[in-house]
Formats: structure tokens, C-alpha cells, sequence
């Protein structure tokens, strides 16, 4: 069984780069750069067409986009090893997150790191893409909005110490989007229940190793 796993370091690949490693499924990673290019070369846009990390190649297929590669992930992985809910409400439950986290969340924390000086903890990296995106200007409203959205996690977390009760990839894809954010000067301290979910998946070895 093959895997290959394109990414570039502090990119949306280490949202992947921790699935892969909460998982413990063996891959060869190979590194791009996208201040360099590497991304926008014709071998890789033969992969990605977006330009974009992070890409896997399972088997021959070409995945890209983070959320569909945690969920391809999960269910191909996942669910043998306790990570992933298997077919039926529970997965539902799970899909809504992680394509929530790498939707609305993703959105609103995209704007506030374009509106951040560039160099800066969290900023769209030069050579990206986004980087011909960035706005000025626009940092207290992203900021308001990724708050409304963390507000939304905090509620959910409510009751249960993770986001289906039981830790799974779910929590993973979260997790690393929420440390984005905190990076960039966003504070847990007014959500309580965020921040003690966040203390208790810091303490999975797969983020006490470190990712991509």
C-alpha cells in the first residue's frame, strides 16, 4: 500500500501531517517550497491544479484539499484503529466538523492572517498564493468572526470532553487549525471549555512530537 504526502512546513499540511501521524500510517513525505516555487512548478500543478499543499497519492489516486484527505483518511485507517466513527450518524457528526474547521473557521482566520503584517506570527507566507490577498485593514472584523466561530467550538464542548465525546480526527483537523489562530494572538481565555479541550488534546503524543 502506497502513500506519498506532499507538504510545506507551517502550511495547512500540518493539518494532515497530524492526521498521518495520529494515525501511525507509514508514508514518504516530500517536502515543497512555497516561497521557492515549488508549488507552482508543472510537476506539482500536474498534481494539484491548485497549486497548493497539502497533496497525498494514495494507491495512484491524487487527493487534495485537507478536509477531504482527513476524511479519505479516516475512513480508510481510521475506523480499524479507534480514530474515525464508522458509517452512520456518529461519522456525520465527524464530517461536520472537520469540513466546518477547513471551511468557516479556515475562512475567517485566512482574513485575519491576510490583514496581518507579513514576517508576523500566523501571517499568509510570502510566495503563497494568498499572499496577493492580503488587506490592511481587515484584521478587527476577521478577529471577530474567528471569535464567533470559537465561541461555537466552546458550546460545543460543553458537555463532553472532546468533539464527539470520545477523541477522534475530528479533534485532530481542529486542533491544529486552533493552534493557527492562537499564533496569531488569539487568546482561549474567554472559553473555557475550548481551552480545556485544547490542554487535553496537547497531551496526545502526536502533538507532544510536533508535525509539518
Amino acid at each position: 500500500m502506497s502513500l506519498r504526502f506532499y507538504f510545506a512546513p507551517m502550511s495547512t499540511a500540518s493539518v494532515t501531517a497530524a492526521v498521518i501521524g495520529e494515525l501511525g500510517v507509514a508514508c514518504e513525505r516530500i517536502e515543497v517550497s512555497i516561497a521557492k516555487g515549488d508549488t507552482r512548478t508543472a510537476g506539482f500543478l500536474a498534481l494539484n491544479p491548485n497549486g497548493r499543499v497539502p497533496v497525498i497519492v494514495h494507491n495512484g489516486t491524487v487527493i487534495w484539499e485537507s478536509a477531504a484527505i482527513t476524511l479519505y483518511l479516516g475512513e480508510t485507517f481510521g475506523v480499524a484503529r479507534g480514530l474515525y466513527p464508522p458509517p452512520g450518524p456518529r461519522r456525520g457528526e465527524a464530517m461536520k466538523w472537520i469540513v466546518w474547521s477547513s471551511v468557516t473557521l479556515a475562512e475567517a482566520a485566512g482574513r485575519l492572517s491576510a490583514a496581518l503584517p507579513a514576517g508576523t506570527a500566523g501571517a499568509v507566507e510570502d510566495g503563497s498564493r494568498d499572499a496577493a490577498a492580503r488587506y490592511p485593514g481587515g484584521e478587527v472584523a476577521a478577529r471577530v468572526d474567528v471569535m464567533a466561530c470559537l465561541a461555537i467550538v466552546d458550546a460545543a464542548l460543553r458537555d463532553r470532553p472532546y468533539l464527539l465525546g470520545d477523541y477522534t480526527l475530528a479533534d485532530t483537523h481542529l486542533f491544529m487549525l486552533v493552534g493557527w489562530i492562537m499564533s496569531m494572538g488569539i487568546a482561549a481565555d474567554s472559553f473555557p471549555n475550548l481551552g480545556g479541550w485544547i490542554a487535553r488534546c496537547g497531551t496526545r503524543p502526536v502533538f507532544a512530537m510536533g508535525s509539518e
